[in-house]
């Protein structure tokens, strides 16, 4: 169990103590000999003393010396790396090293006592985890598939009346080259229809990795419920956009053909949710992702052979147009429409059928077996990037690397070494009080400047007058609310200040004190000029002149009492960042 300053009673409930200082052990064993090694380093707890808050202060700079009990030697600060390795000279670390020299008998342990499997959960059992938080979060997240939905609706409609049936014509090849629009874009709709994929998997990337490394589940249970629950939403807003385009932009009315336009854009939309979710996978940022999705969106449509032919192509760049998977969905999409019996009509050569000819024009390949060729390289395409996305959460780490923590005493002694003009110094600094605690410093300072009595320069200070407020006979009043006059009240101003007179003066930090309800917050707010309702009387000077409080809002800084107020951090660096 680990505690910080436990209670006395709580303390005395261990047998065994482990103290940790700066990342280092400086005592491992009973709780009855931990004083003990303190006592023979120097140190002594008093009687009044909790143990738990000695340890604590025994190892701090700012705290050790009060403890030091040998009078006869002068007082010198122990680091934690000298305690640690006194503890290894102390009875208590000689024993526990010599017990550590011996090797563990494997024999003698129960197998009970260890694991030995990655995941001590069934398999199954992950799985099923895993679906069911993909299913909370998909109903969590239901704006988001529901903004898609009317995002289909909504462009199917507009596509629907831009590519309207009555004005699509079957003509000539000029007229098919229309139709062959139509269905380029219906391909890359839906082929964008999956880029919200990218920014919802990097926003869950953090606490996957978290898991994974925590060993929580394999990364394929959490990629299959991913991938499996996205494809009802999918056969949905791919039902949506085929039925409101399909028959308003006048497509082949044959059955066969529809379903097999349905299954195509099912397809499209789900080979694109997977190479977004291998980029995802693969950039795990963010900013990389957008430049790396681009640059693969620009190769995938730049060699899909409708922007350029494929015989257009270079000879070193045919290998891209094979690769992408926009080739086969635009063949598929072609050939399924190009091959219905309207456009069986003779072409302007005499030979080929209207539609053939159209395929050639666009040089995709005029033979019914390619819907099936384009079928199957989509769903291969779907299948490899899901694959590729597994792998990549498998074997890829978050971007960033990690930063260690010295200690200030290693970072004192690093400075030393590597700046040979400076040497460390010990300054004892006596209390003003007169008391007997003294603060020790350790500062380092330039030798040259120190014998010239110069103080050693850090950064730019801006020249500034420090400036004394000081307030007299402080008024203020607010309407009064309609809620006390319903309760008899017959003032009409409610008077929250009354007669507050003091002064803040340079150099001397002030605590304002009182009850909550006293006007602590109320009379800063007066004073810094933040009240921008009620009524203010009073005489306030800034070092004796009258405060105007469009200067003074430009030469002060006021700390907001709903600011970020941290316990670990000083008044003076608080009012820096506020």
């Amino acid at each position: 169990m680990s505690l910080l300053q436990p209670a006395p009673e709580t303390f005395d409930l261990f047998d065994d103590i482990v103290l940790i200082s700066e990342g280092q052990i400086v005592y491992q064993g009973s709780r009855e000999h931990v004083i003990e090694f303190f006592e023979s380093c120097g140190f002594k707890c008093p009687d009044r003393k909790g143990t738990a808050d000695f340890l604590q202060e025994v190892t701090s700079r700012k705290d050790q010396e009060q403890y030091w009990s040998n009078r006869n030697i002068p007082y010198r600060y122990i680091t934690v790396t000298e305690f640690a390795n006194r503890f290894k000279q102390f009875h208590i670390g000689t024993q526990l090293q010599n017990e550590l020299s011996i090797p563990f008998d494997k024999s003698t342990g129960h197998r009970a006592s260890l694991v030995f499997k990655k995941y001590t959960v069934p398999t199954m059992e992950l799985l099923k985890a895993c679906w069911d938080k993909e299913w909370l979060l998909i109903k969590r997240n239901s704006f988001v598939y529901i903004f898609k939905t009317v995002q289909i609706c909504i462009v199917a409609i507009i596509s629907g009346t831009v590519f309207i049936r009555t004005e699509m014509h079957r003509r000539n090849e000029g007229d098919a080259a229309v139709y062959i629009g139509a269905i380029l874009f219906t391909m890359i709709m839906n082929m964008f229809n999956g880029f919200s994929e990218m920014p919802m998997t990097i926003a869950r990337l953090p606490v996957f990795y978290k898991h994974r490394d925590h060993l929580f589940h394999p990364p394929w249970t959490y990629t299959l419920p991913n991938f499996f629950l996205k494809i009802p939403i999918s056969i949905f807003e791919a039902i949506v956009w085929v039925l409101i385009t399909y028959y308003t932009i006048g497509f082949a009315p044959e059955a066969s053909r529809f379903f097999k336009h349905l299954l195509l854009v099912f397809l499209v939309q789900q080979m694109a949710a997977g190479m977004f979710r291998v980029i995802s996978g693969v950039c795990r940022s963010m900013i990389i992702a957008n430049t790396g999705g681009a640059l693969m969106l620009l190769l995938v449509f730049l060699l899909g052979g409708f922007i350029l032919p494929k015989r257009d192509i270079p000879n070193w760049w045919v290998w891209g147009y094979w690769i992408s998977p926009l080739s086969y969905a635009f063949n598929a999409f072609s050939v399924n429409e190009m091959f219905d019996p309207r456009w069986s009509k003779p072409s302007s050569d005499g030979s080929t059928s209207l539609g053939v000819a159209t395929l050639n024009n666009f040089d995709v390949y005029a033979e019914k077996y390619w819907y099936w060729i384009g079928v199957a390289a989509l769903l291969g395409f779907t299948i490899l990037y899901n694959v590729l996305f597994t792998l990549a959460l498998m074997y890829l780490n978050p971007i960033g690397k990690k930063q260690a923590i010295i200690s200030e005493e290693e970072a004192s002694e690093m400075e030393a070494g590597g700046n040979s003009k400076e040497e460390p110094r010990l300054v004892r600094k006596e209390s003003n009080k007169g008391n007997s605690k003294r603060e020790v410093a350790m500062q380092r300072m330039p030798t040259l400047e120190s014998a010239n009595g110069v103080a050693p320069k850090r950064g730019m200070v801006l020249p500034f007058q420090p400036l004394a407020m000081s307030f007299d006979s402080v008024n203020y009043y607010v309407d009064m609310p309609a809620e006390m006059k319903e309760q008899g009240v017959s003032e009409n101003r409610l008077q929250l200040l009354r007669e507050v007179t003091g002064a803040f003066r340079p150099g001397v930090l002030t605590a304002l004190m009182g009850v909550s309800g006293a006007g602590k917050t109320t009379l800063m707010d007066v004073l810094a000029g933040r009240k921008t309702g009620g009524y203010i009387q009073g005489d306030v000077r800034i070092s004796g002149f009258p405060k105007n409080q469009e200067t003074f809002a430009r030469i002060s800084g006021y700390c907001e009492q709903t600011d970020i107020h941290s316990p670990q951090v000083t008044v003076r660096e608080s009012v820096i960042y506020s």
